[in-house]
């Protein structure tokens, strides 16, 4: 991964276009008398998201059920453990769930009951994603994951043409390897590469507050159960992996339909480390949004389906983003931009296959590498 920093973005028209959105936004709110941020329906859900989460659990260790019913519990709580990452900590952690920053510093470390540190998701979702969107080499999130191939920029394998089969297997490991691994793994290479400001102390200190919480996590959740309630070890962690592959597939599918399909760009900077775009612009050109009509979808992935609303402003809670969408889209037509969008989930989930199937083919002469 490049440094953060090395890309700038450099308009060459329609300059104007974000200034005129945010001041229609803004508009909306100050009109309306609505603050940007959280309202009751959203502490509802936050609430309704944690207890999900939590009271399978403990009906788990308070009644030790047959093992199918602990399965399905498991199931369950992978449910809302996707759900706590699209609709609570992920609006918290953005700033968007309070004005308050204490509130958001709260709210937000509701990722620790998932077995994540809030530190590197920043760094790696804030920063290198929502400044970056499909920017290879760049943007953490598309990059590529052992046997699986998000840009089509980067190096073609054999096994890449298989992808659209295999795909939906590896997704199911997301979370699974982010609670393993890919903490440990980011917090040596965001130290090195300088995504991490932090100094030498406080990255000794980083480190103990995550194998505290790591090992907290792993022991309430594989040990307790064994130790204190006499539930078989092989039982709990096969109930453990449900619960994260569930979530693992949920989380996946959720931000792959929104950036890797075949309506969006993967722009490449020149020579001089620019990409001759506006950033609003290139975020309307790098996201897509789906199924906007559905209500209980929205509901539950948090907004996530309103791609191009959260990329242009995450600070404002996702509860809101029905609301601007039409100005948003208003303004991108004025403009002559495209407004990516499919009606419908499953025609988001085909183009996004579909994506995974051209990234997968052998490379033609013409291909970039990064």
């Amino acid at each position: 991964m490049k440094v953060k920093g090395t890309i700038k973005f450099v308009a060459k028209d329609k300059t104007q276009f974000f200034n005129i959105l945010k001041k229609r936004v803004d508009a909306y709110f100050e009109e309306n008398n609505i603050s940007k941020h959280a309202n009751a329906t959203m502490v509802l859900k936050t609430i309704i998201m944690i207890t999900g989460y939590c009271t399978p659990f403990i009906v788990l260790l308070a009644v030790n059920p047959p093992f199918w019913m602990a399965l399905l519990l498991w199931t369950l709580m992978g449910v809302f453990l996707a759900g706590i990452g699209m609709s609570v900590m992920h609006d918290a952690n953005h700033g968007a769930y309070s004005d308050n920053k204490y509130v958001n510093i709260a709210v937000g470390h509701s990722l620790n009951l998932c077995g994540g540190l809030v530190h590197n998701w920043k760094l790696q979702h804030n920063i290198l994603h929502h400044t970056y969107t499909n920017i290879s080499g760049m943007d953490e999130d598309i990059a590529d994951r052992l046997v699986l191939k998000f840009s089509p920029h980067t190096k073609v394998k054999w096994f890449h043409k298989f992808q659209p089969v295999y795909a939906f297997m590896f997704y199911g490991l997301m979370t699974f390897y982010w609670i393993i691994f890919k903490d440990y793994i980011q917090y040596a290479q965001f130290t090195r590469n300088g995504v991490n400001p932090n100094s030498r102390r406080e990255n000794a200190s980083l480190l103990t507050r995550l194998i505290l919480l790591k090992g907290t996590y792993m022991f309430v959740m594989l040990a307790v159960p064994t130790l204190f309630f006499g539930i078989p070890f092989w039982q709990i962690f096969l109930g453990f992996f449900l619960m994260h592959y569930t979530a693992g597939i949920i989380l996946s599918l959720v931000f792959q339909l929104a950036h890797t399909v075949e309506e969006t760009s993967h722009p490449l900077p020149n020579e001089n480390g620019i990409i001759e775009n506006d950033w609003a612009i290139h975020q309307l050109n790098t996201t897509v949004n789906f199924s906007r009509n559905n209500k209980v979808l929205s509901w539950y992935v948090g907004g996530l389906n309103f791609q191009v609303e959260h990329h242009l402003f995450p600070r404002i809670c996702h509860v809101h983003y029905p609301e601007i969408a039409p100005i948003v889209k208003q303004t991108a037509e004025e403009f002559g931009i495209p407004y990516l969008e499919q009606k419908y989930f499953s025609k988001a989930l085909k183009s996004h296959f579909a994506a995974l199937e051209r990234f997968g083919r052998l490379p033609h002469p013409d291909e970039i590498f990064a």
